[in-house]
């Protein structure tokens, strides 16, 4: 009798420590490449098809209740999902507080860091994304640190390697009072186009080899 309340001990056990651990759930959405995710308050987590927790709940993931998403950039996210085996996650930037993106692996671990100010998600292997990088040039009166800006509009793979400089971007502003999501100019089509909208606001078709 011991030995059968043992072996039933051990299956009992751990569905309810399985039930507890993914109670209090507000949001569910759709499998994608095998996996959802789940929203306990601002938090995000994922699942895999056996309902098994595979990505802890975490505070760094992109969505949006209220996205757009005819818009293909990080507004119009409006729940985590993977798709060509990446996520988008967000990280603000410490001195100028702005948001910045980048992307996980199924296993959570960070393959893109967040240094993009805007981004598509990958369809067949590809983002396009606006690169924003800083060099250091001092500290003002103030003992405040400065820095130059570059942003570029590029295209990138999976595992982060720009594939191609679309354009280079200006006019955009890093002080936090004044900053606005800048708006991608260019929509990757398929592995052998790309549309680039132009200043005139008419759009360019480019052929790619990729």
């Amino acid at each position: 009798m011991k030995k059968l309340f043992t072996l039933w001990a051990l299956i009992i056990v751990p569905l309810i420590c399985f039930a507890q651990e993914l109670t209090g759930i507000d949001e569910i959405a759709p499998f994608s490449e095998g996996l959802a995710a789940i929203r306990k308050g601002n938090e995000w987590g994922f699942i895999n098809k056996e309902g098994q927790l595979v990505i802890e709940f975490r505070d760094d993931l992109v969505w949006n209740k209220l996205a757009n998403t005819s818009i293909n950039d990080v507004s119009g996210i409006r729940f985590p999902q993977f798709k060509n085996g990446r996520c988008m996650i967000k990280r603000i930037m410490e001195e100028e507080e702005i948001v910045t993106y980048g992307f996980i692996n199924p296993e959570g671990k960070v393959i893109i860091e967040p240094e993009y100010l805007n981004l598509t998600e990958f369809n067949e292997g590809y983002a396009v994304g606006i690169l924003v990088t800083k060099d250091f040039r001092g500290k003002n009166n103030f003992q405040l640190n400065i820095y130059d800006y570059k942003f570029s509009e590029v295209l990138l793979d999976t595992k982060g390697d720009i594939m191609l400089l679309i354009n280079k971007r200006d006019g955009i502003s890093m002080s936090k009072r004044r900053y606005e999501l800048p708006e991608l100019r260019a929509k990757f089509l398929s592995v052998k186009s790309l549309a680039v909208k132009l200043p005139s606001n008419k759009w360019e078709l480019r052929k790619l080899e990729l």
